[in-house]
């Protein structure tokens, strides 16, 4: 089979994308001789498309997928999409306005219809494109929150809740997004620190020609929602006006003078003004003091006609408005720059609005407790594990969840509203029905009833998610179905820290609540994507590049590569071209590397036995590496097992292995060493395969041809097999001899192709002795002998072992004496850092056994040179 002297990315992943999914080579079923390992997608939104996280997050998934398979466990990384509430439904509202069509002029129904429509048409974009990226999704499984199954799981859950007296509906502070005129959850919002102003207000004083009170605030536009003013009872400074009553500036309404020691005597005045419809602190103090509510805003932040003023008016259009006319009417002290933190809708970036609200809660004081301590206790164990401290400072600190969302796309509340004021909930109306009758004595009709309008928020599907995808009918028949026994708990869940809250701690809590059991066992934090400067990407800055032109530049290799190289768990991943760049070198130079080995003419009657030391060394070189590449996996260092992945194909096997059993310029090689060198390189494609499908498949079906069920997908892990730690150690040294002879060959002008004797001061002779036609053949050397000592000679040490290359009276004695007394100060330089690190008793104590080795040995290693150097110097005087 001829070989083409460019790897073509885009052929190859067209060609072994399209045959493993017509061989359903992703396919998962039950087979109880297997252990399962599965993964759930974190569902992308219907609304989205590939960016730099997805890719990221994504090809870590993959990796573990396609490495568990190999392992031959039955491997289930199960697709799906999330209907995204808040989301799909502005990109709905906005496509009908580009329609000349108002989303207010319309029926909830014909509204639905659109959006079905749109989610069809763009809803699943996002699943092809991480076919792309090489995604061994089992796609037959692909779900959507909003599927019929996954639907009803949704509905029971909410009754089954409700029943239990966990969700409950009241009117509570909500934060309200005045775009998407909808309640959010306090983890759909985010704190912007944003420069502000604080407007410093004079209050007159009921009663009197000309006193005023003065209060600092940053929301001027809410004053004609103020209800009291407050006052510190420890300030002596307002003692004076207890009992009495301000007049709000512009509308002239008195309301009380209130004494709590709430009040910082310290931030502005030392007054507060008390506005419980407009801020979550002083509704608290306003049911302490049993003050009335006003809100004077509309859901569209608009105000109303409970403000008097300005009515119509956008809040931050009336803020600026009300600056002025308090200006005019002498009653604004002074504006004063003042930065705060205010918290904007994660989802349309508007500030949110604290609003009284009757929403549905779902209350969240036990149902999180088992949640809590699994994560505490390591039976769901976080990566890196820096995130449960987060994870417990939020559990500890939960509020009751805001399930309800005003909107029309999503899970339709199931509950019921009848003629006399009282609601039933139930999975449907005629459930509904048949309950209100029993319940209150009555002949209602199913025209009697009417649904709660509101949809539930987009997390209260997802966090079924592990459950629902494998057995939506769990919630309502109490006993798993086999694929949900087999398949659950999964295994691994790879996702951004950002929806730790949102999405992870949910399963959990709904893991435990409805199997009584954890939803994964694992949980990989990916870092956000960042560029040069440090900003998150984003389309809207614009620093982001696209994914898929990634791909087609790069190959889906090379990206996957590029992105994990330098992406470790919890850690930003600072992207730059140059990582993808490398990625595509990489997949390059194993291409050129197959080609060397399969350009080669074999003549079996040659004689192997030259490169048997190369063929042992490499073996144990690359049982050495395995067991680390491995130890990587299981840590969740999956940078770190690229790496040393890369490590052991770059530098190992192409820059030395190759070299030292390639044949001579145009000579054949023999049968022996051939087919061990295509036997290690099936098991390079092996490790690779994980990372680098694509090439991987390519290659491995380029040695032979071969069937279905032998392709790379379904091939065996290899076998860390034990290894002798001497035999690398000495080739090191033998490489480290060639490395030196070739940069003083550079250094003094001289051509490769000029041979050279050396002599050594050898501790061990039989270690050169071993890989003598390796280091004769690399350093190309015209004698290799032992000696004490060689007169006229260049030298260099390597561990405590002295080499000479004799140059007669071309020999420059002071310019030596000055090199080995360079490398000399370098070398005490290098072993005081590695005693400063023996001498910490901190490092000592905390440091594992291998890494504590380690560290002597290179103490070790640093005195015998030295003491070798020092030797070295001392015989040219």
């Amino acid at each position: 089979m001829s070989i083409a002297s460019k790897y073509d990315p885009a052929q190859a992943e067209a060609k072994w994308y399209a045959y493993w999914m017509e061989h359903k080579l992703f396919s998962s079923k039950v087979d109880h001789s297997k252990e399962p390992y599965t993964i759930v997608i974190p569902p992308p939104n219907v609304t989205g498309v590939l960016h730099m996280g997805h890719m990221l997050n994504n090809t870590i998934q993959d990796v573990l997928i396609r490495r568990a398979r190999m392992q031959g466990k039955n491997a289930c990384w199960v697709p799906g999409t999330d209907h995204a509430s808040i989301a799909t439904e502005t990109k709905v509202v906005n496509m009908l306005k580009d329609m000349g069509i108002d989303k207010k002029s319309i029926s909830r129904e014909e509204f639905l219809k659109y959006a079905w429509e749109w989610k069809e048409k763009y809803g699943g974009i996002i699943l092809e494109q991480l076919k792309k990226l090489g995604a061994s999704c089992d796609w037959d499984r692909t779900a959507f929150t909003m599927d019929a199954g996954l639907s009803d799981a949704v509905i029971s859950v909410f009754v089954d809740l409700h029943k239990k007296g966990k969700i409950y509906r009241g009117i509570r502070m909500v934060n309200w997004d005045p775009k998407g005129q909808t309640a959010l959850s306090d983890d759909e919002v985010i704190m912007k620190e944003i420069a502000s102003k604080l407007y410093y207000i004079k209050y007159k004083i009921d009663g009197t020609a000309d006193e005023f009170l003065t209060v600092a605030t940053t929301r001027p536009e809410t004053i004609m929602a103020d209800v009291a003013i407050c006052i510190n009872p420890n300030d002596p400074r307002f003692t004076h006006l207890k009992g009495k009553k301000a007049l709000i500036p512009l509308i002239n309404r008195a309301i009380p003078i209130i004494e709590d020691e709430y009040v910082d005597m310290e931030f502005g005045t030392g007054c507060l003004k008390v506005t419980p419809a407009h801020d979550i602190n002083d509704y608290e103090l306003g049911v302490k003091h049993k003050l009335e509510v006003i809100d004077i805003l509309n859901d569209n932040g608009t105000l109303n006609e409970k403000a008097q003023i300005l009515v119509g008016e956008d809040r931050f259009v009336a803020r600026k408005m009300i600056a002025k006319r308090l200006k005019e009417a002498d009653q604004l002290d002074k504006v004063e720059d003042y930065k705060s933190n205010v918290g904007h809708s994660e989802r349309t970036d508007a500030v949110i609005e604290p609003k009284l609200s009757l929403q549905w809660f779902l209350k969240m004081d036990e149902i999180t407790k088992p949640a809590l301590s699994s994560v505490m206790d390591d039976v769901i164990q976080l990566y890196p594990p820096k995130f449960k401290n987060m994870y417990r400072s939020w559990m500890e600190n939960v509020r009751d969840w805001c399930v309800s969302r005003q909107l029309w796309w999503g899970h339709r509340i199931p509950a019921f509203y009848l003629p006399n004021g009282e609601y039933v909930v139930a999975k449907t109306a005629e459930e509904a029905l048949t309950q209100a009758n029993n319940q209150f004595g009555t002949s209602y009709s199913l025209s009697d009833l009417k649904q709660d309008e509101d949809v539930l928020d987009t997390w209260f599907s997802s966090w079924l998610w592990p459950i629902s995808v494998f057995d939506p009918e769990v919630f309502t028949t109490g006993k798993p179905n086999e694929e949900l026994e087999y398949y659950y708990p999964t295994n691994d869940l790879v996702t951004a820290p950002e929806i730790l809250f949102f999405w992870v701690a949910r399963m959990i809590i709904a893991g435990y609540e409805y199997m009584g059991d954890k939803p994964f066992k694992n949980v990989y934090l990916t870092g956000i994507v960042r560029d040069k400067l440090g900003r998150k990407m984003s389309k809207s800055l614009g620093n982001s590049p696209d994914p898929l032109d990634l791909i087609a530049q790069y190959g889906a290799d090379g990206v996957r590569t590029g992105m994990l190289f330098s992406s470790p768990a919890g850690n930003d991943l600072p992207y730059d071209d140059k990582l993808v760049e490398q990625g595509r070198n990489f997949a390059n130079k194993i291409w050129n590397a197959f080609r060397l080995v399969k350009g080669w003419e074999i003549d079996p009657s040659l004689d192997g036995s030259a490169n048997a030391a190369s063929i042992e060394w490499f073996e144990n070189r690359f049982n050495q590496g395995l067991t680390e590449i491995n130890e990587h996996f299981e840590k969740f260092r999956i940078s770190d097992a690229l790496m040393a992945t890369y490590k052991l194909v770059w530098d190992d096997f192409c820059s030395w292995y190759l070299e030292m059993i390639k044949p001579v310029y145009q000579h054949p090689i023999d049968q022996t060493t051939y087919d061990q060198t295509v036997e290690i390189f099936e098991k390079i494609l092996k490790i690779l395969h994980p990372f680098m499908p694509f090439i991987s498949e390519e290659l491995w079906h380029q040695i032979k041809e071969r069937s279905v069920q032998d392709s790379l997908i379904l091939a065996s892990w290899p076998e860390a097999k034990s290894f002798d730690p001497k035999i690398i150690e000495e080739a090191e040294q033998v490489f480290e001899v060639v490395s030196q002879v070739r940069n003083l060959r550079a250094s003094k002008g001289m051509s490769p192709k000029e041979a050279l004797d050396l002599s050594i001061n050898a501790k061990n002779p039989e270690l050169y002795g071993r890989f003598e036609s390796v280091l004769t053949k690399l350093a190309n050397l015209s004698s290799l002998s032992f000696a004490e000592k060689v007169d006229n000679a260049m030298s260099f040490v390597v561990k405590a072992d002295e080499c000479f290359i004799p140059m007669g009276d071309s020999i420059d004695i002071e310019e030596e004496k000055a090199n080995i007394q360079k490398e000399l100060e370098y070398t005490r330089g290098f072993l005081n850092s590695v005693m400063k690190k023996l001498s910490n008793e901190r490092f000592v104590a905390g440091a594992p056994a291998q890494v504590l080795e380690m560290e002597r040995k290179k103490q070790a290693d640093s005195e015998a040179k030295i003491k070798a150097l020092e030797e070295s110097l001392a015989k040219l005087g």
